[in-house]
């Protein structure tokens, strides 16, 4: 057999091989999305009432008794904008922290890549994620705003979100099989995230040394560019802002993208061991 033949069923073998492993990422993704509103009365109705609950309870508390609400002129569409990403954030990284463990059967049982598991988690909440972002697009909607060519820009963003969402939730994961403790520090870390990120209150409201600080996070970078494109305003403060230059994006960019590499490379290292230890 020639080299060139060879060469054609390499391909051949690895195209089936790529194509096998997303059949297998399509099927987890739809049956953890079906599963997690299986048996409710409400369904999927309860992927909108979470960060719409958690909208309305804010938005009287900062914007009505703490008049966070003044100066803005569409302060609801800020903070839902930034609730939904946030919900998309946490589910993402806490569903992907405990996805190995809870199908411990299944990785003993099938040979398929392991972090076809995380991912498949991950894209599950994507689906919950979009069906709220047709919420927030009702919100904007019927707040008169015109959408424009630069929106175009949005869905690299949420592209950022996802990428840095799956490398948190990889580390998680992998950390998570050995040290369940994780659970716990990390349900911590969120709350302190929270409060800490600009969600409820403007960037402008950080100390300028603290502002920096905060677009590091890559949440916060993705936050406020979505928030600027759609309610470009004095409010509309983004890294390039904050750091002076468009070279400023270099910073959270570049620590999601070390922080996707360090989950994969951390999940490649202890995938072996998966099926038995957890």
């Amino acid at each position: 057999m020639s080299s060139g033949t060879h060469l054609l069923v390499d391909r051949q073998q690895l195209r089936d091989r790529l194509f096998h492993q997303l059949r297998i990422l399509r099927v987890i993704a739809a049956t953890e999305y079906k599963l997690k509103y299986a048996g409710s009365s409400l369904g999927y109705i309860w992927s909108i009432a979470k960060p719409l609950a958690t909208f309305a309870v804010l938005y009287v508390v900062f914007g009505r008794f703490f008049k966070l609400n003044i100066g803005f002129a569409h302060y609801p569409i800020y903070l839902l904008i930034a609730i939904v990403l946030w919900t998309f954030f946490i589910d993402g990284t806490t569903l992907a922290m405990g996805s190995l463990t809870s199908r411990s059967s299944l990785l003993r049982k099938m040979a398929f890549p392991r972090i076809v598991i995380p991912i498949s988690v991950t894209l599950s909440v994507g689906i919950t994620f979009i069906v709220n972002l047709l919420v927030v697009g009702v919100f904007i909607g019927g707040n008169g705003i015109a959408p424009h060519f630069d929106w175009l820009l949005i869905p690299l963003l949420l592209v950022e979100l996802y990428l840095f969402t799956l490398g948190i939730g990889l580390i998680l994961a992998t950390v998570y099989v050995r040290l369940r403790d994780v659970a716990q520090v990390w349900e911590l870390a969120a709350q302190l995230l929270f409060y800490a990120s600009p969600i409820i209150y403007p960037v402008g409201f950080l100390p300028s040394w603290a502002q920096p600080i905060a677009f590091i996070f890559p949440f916060v970078q993705v936050t406020q560019d979505i928030r600027a494109l759609i309610l470009p305003g004095p409010q509309a403060v983004t890294a390039a802002t904050v750091y002076g230059t468009n070279w400023g994006y270099c910073v959270p960019i570049g620590f999601c993208l070390l922080v996707l590499a360090a989950g994969i490379w951390l999940f490649r290292q202890q995938s072996p061991w998966f099926a038995e230890r957890v």
